[in-house]
C-alpha cells in the first residue's frame, strides 16, 4: 500500500507485467495531480474549468494521456521531451491494496521554462486556485515555489499534497520551503506519521499531527487548513487551532475494487466544492463521495455524469 520511485532494479517489471498478464493489464491515464484535476473537472461540469501542466513524450502513451485528459474536459498544456518516454506507473493490487512503482521518465524532464511561455503564464495568472501533488518536488521544486509565491502575492489559494512517505523523508527540504505558501495541505495517515517523525513532532496522534502542521510558519496571515484522510477511518481537518473529524461513507469490503486513486479523487471532490466557495464540511463531503465512487472502479475512473447531491 506504498508508493515508490522506480530504480534501475525495478525497471524490468513493466515489461514483465505485460508479458506475464497480457491482456489482463489495464492502461489508465493517471498521475497524482492529473487524477485530482480530472475529478474536479468532472464534478465542476464547466468545460475547461481546469488547466494541467506536465511533461510527456509524443509517443503512444503520451498521445493517450493527452486525448484522455482532453476528453475529460481538462485544458492540457504539456511540455514535450524526446529525451525520455512518457512516464508510467506500475500499480499492483493485492486484495484491495494498491502498491505503486513510478517510472517518472518524461515527467522528470519538466522544467520551469514551461512557465516562461506567455500563453502558459497567462493561464497561471488567470487561475484562482492551484493544486500540486508532492511529486513535482522531486523534479522541479523551483516551479512549485514560483507558482506558490504567485498565489500568495495575488491573494489566491495554493494547495498541495504530502503524496508519499518518501517525499516527507528524502525531499523534506523543498517540502518545508514550500509549506509557508500552502493554504490547504492534503495527505493520508501514513504520510502524516512520516512527516511527524521526520520533523520531530513527538506524537503519532493524527489530530495532533494535523494541528502541528497547520501551525507551522506561513508567509501570510491566512490560516492553513490540513486535511488528513485515513482510509475507512474519519477524515481529520485541522484549522484555527482545532480539529474536526468527518466520517467517510461506509462501504463493504466486497464492493472495493481497488484503492488506486482514492486519495486523488478525494482531493478532486474537495477542490470541486472549494472553487465554488463552499465551506470545509461540504468540501470533505464531496471528497468522500468521489473517493467512495473511485474505489468501486478500477484506477481513477468515473461514470459519465456525477450524481453528487
Amino acid at each position: 500500500d506504498n508508493a515508490i520511485l522506480a530504480e534501475d532494479k525495478h525497471k524490468p517489471m513493466y515489461k514483465d507485467m505485460v508479458d506475464t498478464f497480457g491482456d489482463k493489464v489495464e492502461y489508465v491515464p493517471g498521475g497524482a495531480t492529473l487524477n485530482a484535476i480530472k475529478v474536479a473537472q468532472w464534478l465542476s461540469g464547466v468545460p475547461n474549468a481546469t488547466t494541467f501542466f506536465g511533461c510527456i513524450n509524443k509517443d503512444e502513451f503520451g498521445k493517450i494521456m493527452e486525448n484522455k485528459a482532453r476528453e475529460a474536459g481538462v485544458n492540457t498544456k504539456f511540455q514535450y521531451t524526446d529525451k525520455e518516454p512518457t512516464g508510467t506507473c506500475a500499480v499492483i493490487v493485492t486484495e484491495k491494496y494498491r502498491s505503486m512503482c513510478a517510472n517518472l521518465a518524461a515527467a522528470n524532464c519538466f522544467t520551469e521554462e514551461h512557465l516562461e511561455t506567455p500563453e502558459n503564464w497567462k493561464l497561471v495568472e488567470k487561475a484562482q486556485y492551484y493544486y500540486i501533488a508532492g511529486f513535482p518536488l522531486t523534479v522541479s521544486p523551483s516551479t512549485v515555489i514560483r507558482i506558490a509565491k504567485h498565489a500568495q502575492a495575488s491573494g489566491k489559494v495554493f494547495t498541495m499534497n504530502l503524496s508519499a512517505p518518501f517525499l516527507c523523508q528524502f525531499f523534506k527540504e523543498p517540502m518545508l520551503k514550500t509549506l509557508p505558501y500552502v493554504d490547504i495541505l492534503f495527505g493520508n495517515e501514513t504520510e502524516a506519521e512520516t512527516f511527524a517523525k521526520e520533523n520531530n513532532f513527538g506524537t503519532t496522534n493524527i489530530a495532533e499531527i494535523a494541528l502541528k502542521i497547520a501551525e507551522l510558519p506561513k508567509e501570510d496571515n491566512k490560516p492553513r487548513t490540513v486535511v488528513i484522510t485515513q482510509g475507512s477511518n474519519p477524515t481529520v481537518v485541522a484549522k484555527d487551532g482545532k480539529t474536526t473529524e468527518y466520517p467517510v461513507i461506509p462501504i463493504a469490503d466486497k464492493d472495493i475494487i481497488d484503492t488506486n486513486g482514492a486519495g486523488d479523487a478525494f482531493v478532486g471532490g474537495f477542490l470541486a466544492q472549494l472553487i465554488q466557495g463552499k465551506p470545509v464540511e461540504e468540501c470533505v463531503k464531496c471528497g468522500n463521495y468521489a473517493a467512495n465512487l473511485i474505489i468501486q472502479r478500477s484506477g481513477c475512473t468515473y461514470p459519465e455524469t456525477p450524481d453528487y447531491k
